[in-house]
């Protein structure tokens, strides 16, 4: 029996050969459970985590295109040096897309999922790049009366990530934060949310228009890291604010070594006597994504009281205990249009994800460039 509703979902296959394939399949969507719903997707974001399961470890310059309409293929090829990363997911052809949102088009017969028709909500359900998805009543987030699909398309992963920053920072005894790549939406709301906290924020961006968005924003403390006198600049800031604890968005390169270095410095400024240890003051840089897939590179200059490591948003969601979630979930739609607005460069449809022309633009993963994928077109 065919279901009600089919409609397309992107999929990533790796095959053995080295080669990713990118294309558009027919699913039919499974019908709703008692407890569950159908929700017609009109809404989901390109993130930084969608874009590294999407293309995996391919060369984005060798994209071809065969095919046209809900016929395209995109194929790459994958260095064979990166196959060996790839070997877990190979000839699996994997859905994509984290969270998004749209209408509640068909409900299973419990009452919750049944007050569900008709609404617009937000879900993190994994296979988003879909123009159906079939998930639990009680895991969709109802939006507020006049947001769109968009306005909710990226309700978790960039507001859950930012508030998980300052909940990280008040758990393990910091005061202040520096972030890097804090120009992007996640970095914008961040800004907001600490200036409506009162919480210093050091915000590490990449050229002077950067910088301007975050002035403008209000922030306090902004260093480019293109600017000649960087190092200086973001070891008076640290100074100034006291920060020692650093989320780095970059991931590879020298960066992560450099924040650690300057918090040091810092340190060293207003401590009483020498240690040829270093500051007895842990310093704490988390990598928590990949901009630059360069080696991760560091003098150690930073004494011995420090530590660098990973954060990913959806293991801290499991350490937080669910009261905590659902305080910051309420929090994320009280603030959907203010402190939680996302800014999309481009609304494109499925089919368009696989143009040669939006991979080129999303693809790169620079501030600005961030794109809105509508299902439904």
């Amino acid at each position: 029996m065919t279901s009600a509703f089919t409609g397309l979902q992107l999929r990533s296959l790796i095959k053995p050969s080295g080669e990713l394939e990118l294309s558009l399949v027919s699913v039919d969507t499974p019908e709703p459970a008692a407890d569950e719903v159908v929700v017609r997707v009109q809404a989901t974001p390109l993130n930084p985590s969608d874009i590294g399961l999407l293309f995996g470890a391919a060369d984005l310059s060798t994209a071809s295109l065969l095919g046209s309409g809900t016929q395209s293929v995109m194929t790459m090829k994958i260095p064979q040096a990166n196959m060996k990363s790839m070997a877990a997911r190979s000839n699996q052809s994997m859905p994509v897309g984290n969270e998004g949102a749209g209408v509640v088009v068909a409900a299973g017969k419990a009452p919750l999922a049944q007050a569900l028709l008709g609404k617009t909500v937000a879900i993190l359900a994994g296979a988003m790049y879909s123009q159906y998805r079939t998930v639990k009543a009680d895991s969709c987030l109802v939006l507020p009366s006049g947001a769109s699909a968009a306005d909710g398309a990226s309700c978790y992963v960039n507001p859950l990530t930012a508030l998980g920053f300052v909940e990280t920072m008040r758990h393990e005894g910091h005061k202040a934060i520096v972030h890097t790549a804090a120009a992007s939406n996640l970095g914008q709301m961040l800004n907001k949310i600490c200036i409506k906290d009162g919480i210093d924020l050091v915000n590490i961006v990449r050229s002077p228009a950067q910088a301007a968005i975050l002035k403008n924003l209000g922030a306090s403390y902004v260093v480019d890291s293109s600017a000649a006198t960087f190092l200086d600049d973001m070891t008076a800031a640290v100074v100034a604010t006291g920060a020692t604890l650093a989320f780095d968005a970059t991931g590879g390169g020298k960066l992560a070594g450099q924040i650690l270095t300057c918090m040091e410095e810092a340190l060293n400024k207003t401590a009483k006597e020498y240690s040829r240890y270093g500051s007895v003051t842990h310093k704490q840089v988390y990598l928590y994504g990949g901009l630059d897939t360069s080696p991760t590179t560091f003098n150690r200059s930073f004494g011995m009281s420090w530590g660098m490591g990973g954060w990913l948003v959806f293991p801290y969601f499991q350490k937080l205990g669910s009261a905590k979630l659902l305080e910051m979930k309420g929090r994320v739609v009280a603030e959907l249009k203010t402190t939680f607005a996302s800014h999309y460069a481009k609304e494109i449809s499925l089919v368009e994800v696989l143009s040669l022309e939006a991979i080129a633009a999303y693809g790169a993963r620079t501030t600005g460039t961030k794109y809105l994928v509508n299902p439904s077109l």
